[in-house]
């Protein structure tokens, strides 16, 4: 009630005009002081040593969008190493073949590294190192996700040994390891999960198979996605280019080969980061490697979650939305709290960002963090959805999301005094200062962003109505 009491005074400030003022007493009184959310946080590092390798010539790398790889190949003293790596989407571990095109050249050390401060790390029976602990302090909150990393190998010829943390592997013809990781999280309401027993799982089931079987198994999952789509705006003029070069050549080149392979590479992306039953892509993506990432590597629901997602339908990666459309259920769970104590309002609300908790209340500040319509936008998802496949049981399945999200804009506008227009007050237009304000504020009433969600939404209300043929009155 206070809050609400709080924004009916912001808004009287907007609509008198004092866009400034309003702006900051919504960041003083309204935005959210204990905590702004909680950032995706990088596991840590595999480090390998290889002895003798610093006198290496004839680099090459390569990410292969084909077959999800990641490919390296140098020459050291007429040795020719290669090393092969994939994240493998049907053993969920990582595996990283090693091979020379000698015999008996494959010697290193390899660990793991952590920026986590609680860690612990072991050896254990089975050439085998684990690394444990728990997701870090953040704005005053302790982390809560454990955590468990388990690294091993496998060899042929040579020596494999373990002690001290570190895997050694010496003079092997060739050597594959493994990393399984593992956490405690099941879903936002629960941190139940045993992840060492999960981290051995994955490991054990992994090095049942060979890994030539183990990444046919990976390509054959990635290709199913991948060749739904393909573009071609003519031959690779500019093949034996590197692709960095190719980028900043791009103005004077004409290199379209370039531009359907960046087509690809969005697909790749979004293929390797939302996986049904994982979680949706978010900032920095699964390639978050720091601990405290911009903007906490979260989902910013005012333009970045959604244009994750703007390609899913177009590019024939549908079934993609699963873990989109999951977050888009939990947090119409957890924003019918923030409507009702924000607003005193029905129905559900989400601001601008939200994280794995599903936070959905104003976090931040005002110019960008006080801004209802992250729920209307994320609507628009569920009825593309619709749009472009004509799943009847999903519209059903996801309307009253849609209704509930309607619901709230219904109890929570407000009339603009001049012209008695129904407006959404207090909101932004994200991040962006207004004229009216002599460029010192963003917080405003009736901005077209939140008209054009609104009135879509309803318009997806109005019509699911009439094709389920439900609440007619």
């Amino acid at each position: 009630k206070i809050k609400h009491d709080i924004l009916c005074e912001v808004a009287k400030l907007v609509f008198a005009g004092k866009y400034l003022e309003a702006q900051t007493l919504a960041t003083e009184k309204v935005m959210a002081k204990t905590n702004s959310g909680m950032p995706y946080q990088s596991f840590g590092d595999l480090r390998i040593a290889f002895p003798g390798h610093t006198r290496y010539s004839n680099y090459y790398r390569e990410l292969s969008l084909d077959s999800a790889r990641a490919i390296v190949r140098y020459e050291v003293d007429g040795v020719q190493y290669q090393r092969e790596t994939i994240t493998s989407f049907t053993d969920q571990v990582v595996m990283v073949r090693l091979t020379a095109n000698r015999p008996g050249q494959i010697t290193f050390n390899a660990q793991l590294t952590s920026p986590h401060q609680d860690v612990m790390i072991a050896s254990e029976e089975g050439n085998c190192v684990t690394l444990s602990g728990v997701s870090s302090l953040h704005e005053g909150l302790k982390g809560k996700v454990e955590f468990q990393g388990r690294l091993t190998a496998k060899n042929k010829g040579g020596k494999i040994a373990c002690a001290d943390g570190i895997l050694s592997v010496e003079k092997a013809d060739e050597a594959v390891i493994y990393v399984s990781i593992a956490t405690n999280f099941n879903n936002y309401q629960d941190i139940t999960g045993n992840q060492t027993e999960r981290a051995k799982n994955y490991l054990a089931k992994a090095m049942v198979h060979p890994f030539i079987e183990s990444k046919k198994n990976h390509v054959d999952f990635y290709r199913q996605y991948l060749t739904r789509v393909s573009l071609d705006l003519g031959r690779d003029q500019y093949a034996n280019v590197t692709t960095d070069k190719r980028v900043e050549n791009f103005k004077n080149t004409n290199d379209t080969h370039l531009v359907a392979t960046y087509f690809q590479f969005g697909r790749y992306l979004l293929i390797c980061s939302s996986q049904p039953g994982g979680q949706p892509a978010n900032l920095q993506g699964i390639w978050n490697d720091k601990l405290f990432p911009s903007w906490d590597s979260k989902y910013t629901c005012n333009i970045n979650l959604e244009m994750n997602y703007w390609p899913s339908e177009v590019t024939n990666l549908s079934d993609l939305n699963e873990p989109l459309f999951r977050l888009i259920k939990e947090v119409s769970e957890s924003g019918k709290e923030t409507a009702k104590i924000m607003y005193g309002a029905n129905g559900w609300v989400l601001h601008h960002n939200t994280d794995i908790w599903r936070i959905t209340g104003a976090v931040d500040k005002a110019p960008s963090g006080m801004w209802p319509s992250g729920g209307a936008w994320l609507c628009r998802h569920l009825w593309e959805r619709y749009l472009y496949t004509g799943d009847v049981e999903f519209l059903r399945s996801v309307y009253p999301i849609l209704k509930e999200s309607g619901r709230f804009f219904d109890e929570i506008m407000v009339k603009e005094p001049v012209h008695n227009w129904l407006v959404v007050c207090p909101s932004n237009s994200p991040e962006n200062v207004h004229s009216g304000s002599n460029g010192k504020a963003t917080t405003a009433a009736g901005c077209t962003m939140d008209n054009q969600l609104i009135f879509d939404l309803w318009t997806a209300i109005i019509s699911a109505s009439q094709i389920l043929d439900t609440d007619q009155e």
